[in-house]
């Protein structure tokens, strides 16, 4: 089986090659000028686009936004290049993907939904969770190359099923994201050892993933390694946003933290890591 992961940025490219791991052959897909490079000792060959890639009987997707999605599959439809199924992993929300799964559909390819949540870290080590939609033959069919990557949680069976529980879970990661940056930076305040305040509340009744994983990074320097971006999280708590506003549900939680994330890209910190959502106190 020859599998194109198109996007091996800081969680496509662990998850891509935890498939090479597996066995599988892999081309990895990234215009970035820098992708062969940080791809080097994986055993993944990467090319600029899905034109050199050729002919695949999978193709993953961890693209960053939905008008990325949208080329992509403009361009494989296109070329004849749809393969026989498409796993979209990345979040682009319930609409880009029923659209573009529509189009791969027309082209023949079947169409799985499967976000994944865990983080950078989770990548590297196989256990992140995919919130698997489609028909469950394909799901099933497709068992060997998810499993290589996480555990898959099945959540329906039609594209945009699992966008809508990324969207749930999105609204948590950014509130949670926000809400530690906020706490740590009263702890400063407060005149108290930030690191020390994150150790003792960090496994409390106040404790949360994102504050034990990105509060460490928090409290490093600007510089500090990018494993998420504060960009991402503009583009994610955005379709957080436009997904409650469209179910007229009311989200003021996740209002604030949109702005605080807004508010680190004003300040220049688009392409830092999302940790340093920080600095906007």
């Amino acid at each position: 089986m020859h599998i194109v992961f198109v996007g091996v940025g800081a969680i496509g490219l662990p998850m891509a090659a935890r498939l090479v791991g597996a066995g599988f052959t892999v081309t990895g897909v990234d215009p970035a000028p820098t992708a062969a490079e940080r791809a080097a000792g994986t055993g993944l060959t990467v090319v600029p686009d899905l034109a050199a890639a050729g002919s695949a009987d999978v193709v993953v997707v961890m693209v960053a936004t939905p008008e990325q999605l949208d080329d992509l599959v403009g361009a494989a439809t296109a070329d004849g290049l749809t393969g026989r199924c498409w796993i979209v992993m990345s979040t682009v929300g319930p609409d880009a993907v029923r659209a573009q799964a529509a189009r791969l559909a027309a082209a023949g390819a079947a169409v799985l939904d499967v976000p994944v949540t865990g983080g950078v870290a989770r990548a590297r080590t196989g256990e992140l969770t995919l919130f698997a939609a489609g028909p469950a033959a394909d799901v099933d069919a497709a068992a060997p190359v998810l499993g290589a990557m996480g555990t898959v949680r099945r959540v329906g069976t039609d594209p945009g099923d699992g966008q809508a529980v990324k969207i749930v879970n999105q609204h948590l990661c950014s509130v949670h994201l926000a809400a530690a940056a906020e706490a740590l930076a009263l702890a400063g305040r407060l005149g108290l050892d930030r690191a020390e305040v994150l150790s003792l509340v960090e496994g409390g009744a106040g404790g949360s993933w994102m504050l034990t994983d990105r509060g460490p990074r928090m409290l490093a320097a600007t510089d500090v390694e990018v494993t998420s971006t504060v960009g991402i999280f503009v583009k994610d708590s955005g379709l957080v946003a436009d997904a409650a506003a469209t179910a007229g549900a009311d989200t003021p939680l996740l209002a604030a933290a949109h702005d605080r994330f807004l508010r680190a890209s004003r300040a220049g910190l688009l392409h830092r890591d999302d940790s340093r959502v920080i600095e906007t106190y």
